[in-house]
């Protein structure tokens, strides 16, 4: 299963429960879809256009707190957070 936990501007981000190292999340523009580390921003794998992957990596600036938190609790299975939206 993978919760959606954020939306902005088109960009869809997911967290998969109990997913594998490196921390990471899911994000998904239209037709594009990439892996995006949660330390470094760094594409782990699958592409995003340009201004999309600069607003994923703009928001995962301003919420790399409450992503860590989540990516925690779906490690153990338990109920991800809502992360705000970039504005």
């Amino acid at each position: 299963m993978m919760p959606r936990i954020s939306f902005f501007f088109g960009i869809s981000i997911y967290m998969f429960y109990n997913d594998h190292s490196p921390p990471h999340f899911h994000a998904m523009y239209n037709e594009y879809g990439a892996l995006i580390a949660l330390e470094t921003g760094e594409v782990l794998d699958g592409r995003l256009p340009p201004r999309a992957l600069r607003l994923v990596r703009e928001w995962l600036g301003d919420h790399s707190d409450e992503l860590r938190a989540n990516w925690e609790s779906a490690r153990r299975k338990e109920a991800l957070t809502p992360v705000p939206p970039l504005e």
